[in-house]
């Protein structure tokens, strides 16, 4: 089954794309508030890793259903939608700071609590090292997804799902941690610890995810009556 992606009345793409906005944001935030460490090491690199890492990878996953169902072009909207669904959410952190505190919050918590735990979303910390990392990285998976589904004429997908990923994320790891210990939010002495961590928890767990990818291709392909092929798409993120 194979069309050119331009029905407009499709079933689940909007809350494809709520699940999708509130993965991004729910990350960002766990990012900032908390650094785990599972008490061991691999090869003498203790495996910790932000908050966000256990549920970003999701967002990878909503990219590869929504690239694989309905096109680069649906997928590019979506991922521009989170964009500014998490420069918002930053911008509501940054004005909660600088707000004036009621006496008695400061009392048991106080702006050096919310500094420590939510200081990354309230000063763009960590949005902007999410925002470039995950510009670079789900566009990259976005695009990969999409050329390998031509070449193999839509053949196993769990080889292209797992192959743009590997790309995204090691691009979306580097990236991200990078600007965010250039900017603060996680010190420089966990910068390949959470690289790496990062990565292969990532990796790991969308991974694990392949079965629901496939059965969530699969039923919306047949509930949507779509199978996008991008025979004719620019893979340009700033295209109209």
């Amino acid at each position: 089954m194979m069309n050119n992606g331009k029905h407009l009345n499709y079933k689940f793409l909007d809350i494809l794309m709520s699940f999708f906005v509130m993965t991004l944001i729910l990350s960002n935030v766990a990012s900032s508030a908390k650094i785990i460490d599972l008490g061991f090491s691999i090869f003498g690199l203790p495996l910790a890793f932000d908050g966000g890492t256990l549920l970003f990878p999701l967002s990878y996953v909503f990219g590869d259903i929504l690239t694989e169902v309905y096109g680069f072009k649906a997928s590019r909207r979506v991922i521009w939608t989170g964009f500014c669904a998490l420069a918002l959410s930053s911008l509501v952190f940054f004005l909660l700071r600088v707000l004036p505190a009621d006496p008695v919050w400061e009392s048991y918590a106080g702006n050096a609590a919310y500094d420590a735990i939510l200081g990354g979303m309230s000063t763009g910390g960590i949005a902007i090292a999410s925002l470039a990392g995950y510009f670079t990285g789900e566009f990259s998976n976005s695009v990969v997804l999409s050329k390998i589904k031509i070449a193999m004429k839509g053949r196993l997908l769990f080889v292209r799902a797992i192959s743009s990923t590997l790309i995204g994320e090691f691009l979306d790891s580097i990236i991200f941690v990078s600007i965010a210990c250039l900017m603060g939010v996680f010190g420089w002495e966990l910068f390949f610890t959470l690289i790496i961590t990062n990565y292969i928890l990532k990796c790991l767990i969308e991974l694990l995810m392949t079965p629901v990818t496939y059965l969530a291709v699969w039923k919306l392909k047949k509930t949507e009556g779509v199978d996008v092929y991008d025979t004719d798409v620019k893979y340009n993120p700033f295209a109209a």
